[in-house]
């Protein structure tokens, strides 16, 4: 089992293999099919699929995890173009050396793509209802968070854990162009 940092798993020189072929392979390709059935045209594809997905290492005592420092949306843009749905696993190629792979945070990569294609919309699924003012409390969902309200949500605990990293990819989308975010169960 890999470590978790702000909900991102670590990953070291011995997992990223394992962790490119799950997320690249199995866990993609079953979501491509699974869309597919229900009538999308979608596509399968990875970070290192024409270099679209350029990372670094984060640092630390886990090489393999990245951090996304270049993100081109032009092959999604052709595919979309075209009519398909990109699938996209969140394994990006090595900024200085192409053939060093990275695991990289899902919902960074999702807020970058978004920001790249021009999105109207970023939505980030998850698996609790959303934001909750009181996390023991589904009736307490907050339904529309502005810029300005997440510092003093932060400070009174109100985002915390793993919806930090989520509801910062919010605020970097929203304020690199996307009009709005939504985070949904």
């Amino acid at each position: 089992e890999l470590p978790v940092v702000d909900g991102f798993p670590q990953v070291n020189e011995s997992a990223i293999d394992l962790v490119q072929e799950t997320l690249c392979g199995k866990v993609n390709k079953t979501l491509v099919a699974t869309l597919n059935k229900l009538g999308a045209k979608a596509i399968g594809l990875c970070g290192i699929d024409g270099g679209f997905l350029t990372a670094k290492s984060a640092g630390g005592d886990h090489p393999c995890t990245g951090e996304l420092v270049q993100v081109d949306g032009g092959l999604l843009e052709d595919f979309l173009s075209k009519g398909y749905t990109p699938v996209v696993a969140t394994i990006a190629q090595g900024a200085e050396d192409p053939t060093q792979v990275y695991s990289v945070s899902a919902n960074h990569t999702a807020a970058k793509l978004a920001v790249a294609l021009g999105a109207e919309k970023l939505i980030l699924l998850t698996d609790v209802r959303g934001l909750l003012r009181d996390p023991k409390d589904e009736s307490t969902l907050i339904h529309v968070v502005e810029l300005s309200q997440v510092p003093g949500l932060v400070k009174d605990g109100v985002i915390q854990g793993g919806m930090i990293p989520k509801v910062d990819c919010c605020v970097e989308a929203v304020r690199s162009g996307v009009k709005r975010t939504h985070i949904l169960d």
